[in-house]
């Protein structure tokens, strides 16, 4: 089970402290609340982390038990030990003397002043490094590429096999199961040693000191200052100089700019009424504009047991509803074998609708020809 003790520059936040450098000294003594999701995703880890063990031969303990317990966290953590063993069945072919290692402690200090983490699985041949790490949740798509926790990851899983093996190449793996997404990149250990040197060290130093400049952007997301930091608020204001001017009227790099901080803007708004909300509940702070009332509620059943005894006693049968199951949970159901066989014919996937994203996207893009095109043409 990974340790519960976290480093200051910590590789989960590090694209935080790279990007904005003083956010890491400035929340070290934050308190931070653990969520739902977080327990959750938690409880997954130690079930995944069983079942590799269980698979490698392993030590592997007592099957963990929790209370968030559900088929589909079964199917992920089956999903996420079939593809590390997968993985790693690949690399003993090639070298037959790979290792695996489960939540493996690595340590970067020797380029982040007291750097260190906990690895989900590090994979380890003659001239290859894998870096897997096991992601449960469901929120917010994580991409391997220039993942900055995987870099840091790779470093201090290098500081310590480099000597051992000759690595020349690193792979980095996101498994992300419930969106049914697996990502990776692979970059030479020379380019990744070079990022350490030049990109990780500085910035890292500066962010042990508490110095460097605050810098709002994406990485603002999981930052336990986001709600009252000023930095955050003026990146987000600045809109407010397009304000009332139509759509139409922007220009193309001001509608990108808009578009661009669009998505961060509603979190960041969605981040100040919570924190608000919370004082003026909790603390009976005053915000001039606003009240404290109560919400509308909706009308429930106390017992439903006895609703339907009652209901069935007076005559009402008719009370139940069905619905036939949803196409995942057909398939789940019968198995993809059968559901293939029985129900294939009838499956169809339709065109998405056309939606405009970031050009990081890793969807391929459509090619749009409009009437004043094909008449110049």
């Amino acid at each position: 089970m990974a340790p519960t003790i976290h480093s200051m520059l910590g590789g989960s936040s590090a694209d935080r402290w790279l990007n904005c450098p003083p956010s890491a000294k400035l929340t070290a003594d934050m308190e931070d609340t653990i969520s739902e999701f977080a327990a959750e995703g938690t409880d997954a880890h130690a079930l995944a982390e069983f079942k590799v063990r269980k698979a490698a031969k392993l030590k592997a303990g007592r099957r963990p038990s929790s209370d968030y317990w559900t088929d589909e966290m079964e199917e992920c953590t089956d999903d996420y030990r079939d593809y590390v063993m997968d993985t790693f069945s690949a690399l003993k072919e090639e070298s037959p003397d790979a290792k695996i290692l489960i939540e493996q402690h690595i340590d970067y200090s020797r380029f982040a002043p007291g750097g260190f983490g906990t690895a989900d699985c590090i994979l380890i041949s003659e001239h290859r490094l894998y870096i897997i790490d096991f992601k449960y949740g469901r929120g917010v798509q994580v991409n391997a590429t220039e993942n900055s926790q995987m870099k840091v990851y790779a470093i201090g899983a290098l500081e310590i096999f480099d000597c051992l093996y000759d690595i020349e190449e690193v792979t980095m793996v996101i498994f992300q199961p419930r969106l049914h997404h697996v990502d990776e990149w692979t970059l030479s250990k020379g380019e990744l040693m070079d990022w350490a040197m030049n990109v990780l060290k500085p910035r890292a130093e500066l962010a042990a000191k508490g110095e460097g400049e605050f810098k709002a952007g994406k990485w603002c997301r999981f930052c336990l200052a986001r709600q009252t930091c000023r930095t955050r608020a003026e990146f987000f204001l600045a809109l407010a100089r397009l304000e009332f001017q139509k759509p139409a009227l922007l220009s193309d790099d001001e509608l990108s700019e808009v578009m661009l901080k669009a998505d961060e803007l509603s979190k960041w708004v969605a981040d100040v009424m919570a924190y608000a909300t919370a004082a003026a509940i909790d603390e009976g702070r005053k915000f001039p504009g606003f009240k404290v009332v109560e919400g509308r509620s909706i009308r429930k059943f106390s017992d439903e047991k006895k609703v339907e005894e009652a209901a069935l006693a007076a005559g009402y049968s008719d009370i139940y509803n069905k619905s036939l199951m949803s196409l995942s949970s057909m398939e789940k159901y019968m198995g993809k074998d059968a559901f293939g066989e029985i129900l294939g014919e009838y499956v169809i996937k339709p065109k998405g609708k056309l939606t405009l994203v970031l050009e990081s996207d890793k969807r391929p893009e459509v090619m749009i020809t409009n009437v004043k095109d094909e008449f110049d043409e």
